[in-house]
C-alpha cells in the first residue's frame, strides 16, 4: 500500500506555467518535471486530483467555454507525455465571494474525497502557494510548495517541505514518510 490517498494537486504554477488568467490553449505549458510525476504516480495507482481556484471565472475575464479549453488542452499535453489526471475540481469564485470551495477553504476536497472515496488524512498536497496546502495540513496530510509558481515564503508553516518542482515534490514526499516512490520502506 501507498503512503498517499491520492495527490491534490493546483494548476496553475505547479502542473502548468502560471501565465496570469489563461484563457486560451496557447496559454498552456507545461512544467517541467509535472508529467513525469504525474505518470509515476499513476503506475502507483495513485489518484490525480486537479484542486483549482479560478477567479477569473468570478471575475469576468474568461467564461466556463474558454477554462474548459484550456483544461482540454493541460489534458492533452499530459496524455502527449503519458500522464494524466483523474478529476478536476474548480473553484469559479472571485475571492470576494468568500464561498466554501475557493483554497485554503476545503470544500472542494471534501467534495473529492466524498465522491472518490479518498482519506484526506492520507493526501499528498502540492502547490505554488501556501493557500493550496493549508486544508492538507490540517487534515494531516503531506503538503509540498512547489518553486515553480508563485515567490516562496522565506518561512514555513510547520508540516510544509519546499521543493523545485511536483517530480521533487513527489519524491521528497516519499522520503518524509519513510517510503521509497514504489512504496518500499527505505533504508
Amino acid at each position: 500500500m501507498t503512503p498517499f490517498s491520492a495527490l491534490f494537486v493546483d494548476r496553475d504554477g505547479t502542473i502548468i506555467e502560471e501565465v496570469g488568467y489563461p484563457s486560451a490553449a496557447a496559454d498552456v505549458r507545461l512544467l517541467p518535471g509535472a508529467a513525469a510525476a504525474l505518470r509515476r504516480l499513476r503506475t502507483l495507482d495513485i489518484p490525480v486530483v486537479v484542486v483549482t481556484n479560478q477567479s477569473g471565472l468570478g471575475r469576468g475575464r474568461f467564461d466556463r467555454a474558454a477554462f474548459e479549453a484550456v483544461q482540454r488542452e493541460v489534458r492533452a499535453r499530459l496524455r502527449e507525455a503519458g500522464a494524466d489526471v483523474d478529476a478536476v475540481y474548480v473553484c469559479p469564485h472571485a475571492p470576494e465571494a468568500a464561498c466554501g470551495c475557493r483554497k485554503p477553504a476545503g470544500g472542494l476536497f471534501e467534495r473529492a474525497a466524498r465522491e472518490l472515496g479518498l482519506d484526506l488524512a492520507r493526501g499528498l498536497y502540492v502547490g505554488d502557494r501556501l493557500r493550496d496546502l493549508t486544508f492538507g495540513v490540517e487534515r494531516g496530510g503531506t503538503a509540498v510548495i512547489v518553486a515553480t509558481g508563485a515567490p516562496l515564503p522565506d518561512e514555513l508553516p510547520a508540516g510544509i517541505l519546499r521543493a523545485i518542482d511536483l517530480s521533487d515534490a513527489v519524491e521528497r514526499a516519499f522520503a518524509a514518510t519513510g517510503s521509497a516512490p514504489g512504496g518500499r520502506p527505505c533504508g
